[in-house]
């Protein structure tokens, strides 16, 4: 009978703790990964900008809801920038690829924290899985099972 609390104690604490933390690890690296391609996006565009030398520019901006109206920019020579608790500063172009040349360089370091954050997680899955399997008794799986239970 007491193996079998124990039993029920390690599968409670893999799906309401080490899931759940694990689920929130790879949801906020993924959001990390939606930023930085945001600025790889922003970063072709002045790219594209400079390349142009047209300082007027035609484009369509969102006003939400997916509702697009044409827009004409007289002088594209200075952008504003996202950067951080909802503030944008304007940059020129120059000053503009050097931030989010660093910008991403830390979102970048950022993702792999979160990374190893996960392995290490997903290592702790795979060691009270372990200590259950020899709890119950049962046949080490194979490499091709353990894979698929993470």
């Amino acid at each position: 009978m007491a193996n079998r609390d124990k039993i029920r104690q390690y599968e409670t604490f893999i799906s309401d703790v080490l899931k759940r933390d694990l689920q929130k690890v790879l949801e906020q690296r993924d959001g990390v990964y939606e930023k930085i391609a945001q600025y790889l996006q922003l970063k072709n565009t002045i790219q594209s900008l400079q390349e142009s030398g047209d300082g007027e520019l035609k484009t369509e901006v969102d006003l939400g809801c997916h509702f697009y109206v044409q827009a004409h920019v007289e002088d594209s020579s200075k952008v504003f920038v996202a950067v951080g608790y909802g503030f944008f500063v304007e940059m020129s172009h120059a000053e503009a690829l050097r931030f989010i040349e660093k910008k991403t360089r830390q979102l970048n370091a950022h993702t792999e924290l979160l990374t190893k954050d996960s392995a290490k997680i997903k290592a702790n899955i795979r060691m009270v899985l372990e200590g259950l399997r020899e709890l119950q008794g049962l046949a080490e799986l194979p490499e091709d099972d353990q894979q698929r239970v993470l």
